[in-house]
Order: structure tokens, then C-alpha cells, then sequence
């Protein structure tokens, strides 16, 4: 049993790395470019923003209270989510491990420079989806995973 839970701790490991470095990478960019708008692709920027709000941008306060009252109610989240990776298993138990790893990510970030840096924008035309980071990929990614196994895998059952 603690081979796997090392494998876990591995992969929640891995996931706050990436998201590190890319928003290491993405600051220090910025910083020497003065925020430049990169074009990876016809319909994908790289673009720094600074988001004191939770997803793309909601809830945003500029008063210190209201920040920090948001970041302890995203720490007692984080805590559950925590807790229901111990609680449960199989694909269930990546969803929340996915989401635990992006979300100690952004709330490092939320710790150590007081917002989330946000730099990924999707578009097509004048649409731009919200700008979003890879932290906000994996807790995406692992919310799906849990609605998927919610609604599709239980039921199967």
C-alpha cells in the first residue's frame, strides 16, 4: 500500500511542477518582454494576466479581507479534496488527485504573489475563452474525470 501511495504523491508531485515551471517561465518571460502576446497557434495566445478571483477571474477582490477569506475557504477545499483522494479508489480517486495537484498549484501562487498567474488564451475570432493556466488544465481535466465516473462508469454498474 505505500508503494502506491508514494506512486500518488509522485503524480501530485509531477502536476505542481509543471504548472510551476510553466508559470515560472511565463513570468520571466513577461518581465523581460515587457507581457508580450505570444502566438502558438492561429487560435492559441500566451498572454499573463494576474487573477485575484477563483476561476477565470470570478469573484475578484481588490480589499485584503475578502482575498483572504477566499484563499482559507480554497484551503478547507483543499483539505476535503485531500481527504477524498485517502477515501476512495480507481479512476475516482485520479480525479481528485488531478484536482488536488492543480489546485495546491494555483493556491501557491494565490500564497506567494497574492493573485494566480493566468496565461493561456484560446480564441477564435473576436471570441476569447476565459484565460486560464495549467493548473486550472489538470482541475478541469479532473472534475471531468469525476462527472464521467459520476455519471457514466456508476451507472454501468
Amino acid at each position: 500500500m505505500k508503494r502506491k501511495n508514494i506512486f500518488y504523491f509522485f503524480i501530485i508531485l509531477a502536476i505542481f511542477l509543471f504548472d510551476r515551471i510553466s508559470k515560472v517561465w511565463i513570468i520571466s518571460i513577461s518581465n523581460l518582454e515587457n507581457n508580450p502576446d505570444i502566438s502558438l497557434l492561429p487560435f492559441i495566445n500566451l498572454n499573463l494576466i494576474w487573477n485575484r478571483g477563483i476561476a477565470f477571474g470570478l469573484f475578484s477582490f481588490t480589499e485584503k479581507f475578502g482575498y483572504n477569506l477566499l484563499t482559507g475557504l480554497i484551503l478547507f477545499i483543499i483539505l476535503i479534496v485531500f481527504w477524498m483522494i485517502i477515501k476512495t479508489k480507481g479512476l475516482e480517486k485520479y480525479g481528485y488527485i488531478m484536482v488536488f495537484g492543480g489546485s495546491i498549484g494555483n493556491v501557491f501562487d494565490r500564497l506567494f504573489y497574492s493573485s494566480v498567474p493566468d496565461f493561456i488564451d484560446i480564441y477564435y475570432k473576436n471570441f476569447h475563452w476565459f484565460i486560464f493556466n495549467v493548473a486550472d488544465i489538470f482541475i478541469t481535466t479532473g472534475v471531468f474525470l469525476l462527472i464521467f465516473n459520476e455519471f457514466i462508469l456508476k451507472n454501468q454498474k
